[in-house]
């Protein structure tokens, strides 16, 4: 009986330890910084090596549904729908998330980005160099 427990109390630890993200599979709106207004619907997921992406599954304003000219790469003169925004994002300890990178649609620029996770909102900064120097955006979770 012992062994029994012994066994199960150190699978749950292995288990414990290698629960997903909390933002793995989740869904959120992003909010445009001049209108205020939800541009798109964008999806986290985590990669094996523990870092996270987001991708765009939903263009919520239609006249930017085919918006990436400045996109580098395989996302050239592309639909928006499909374009991973986020890559590498680690989640740095409890709901803090830095080390990623944001590419931004309008101008095919990558930014650093960092983030904090409170409740239903997804607190990120883009940013070039040291924070200072970078904008703020607010995701709402959509799911």
């Amino acid at each position: 009986m012992k062994k029994i427990v012994l066994a199960l109390g150190l699978f749950s630890a292995a288990v414990l330890g290698h629960a997903a993200d909390p933002l793995n599979g989740t869904l959120w709106k992003t909010i445009d910084d001049e209108t205020k207004q939800p541009k798109a619907l964008v999806k986290f997921t985590e990669q094996k090596n523990g870092t996270l992406t987001a991708t765009i599954q939903t263009i919520l304003v239609a006249s930017e549904a085919n918006a990436c000219t400045q996109c580098e790469g395989p996302y050239k003169n592309k639909s928006l729908k499909g374009v991973t925004i986020v890559q590498n994002l680690k989640n740095v300890g409890g709901t803090s998330y830095d080390n990623g990178t944001i590419m931004d649609p309008k101008n095919g620029k990558t930014y650093k980005l960092k983030g904090e996770l409170a409740g239903n909102k997804l607190n990120l900064r883009g940013y070039i160099g040291i924070s200072a120097l970078g904008r703020n955006q607010t995701w709402i979770r959509a799911n």
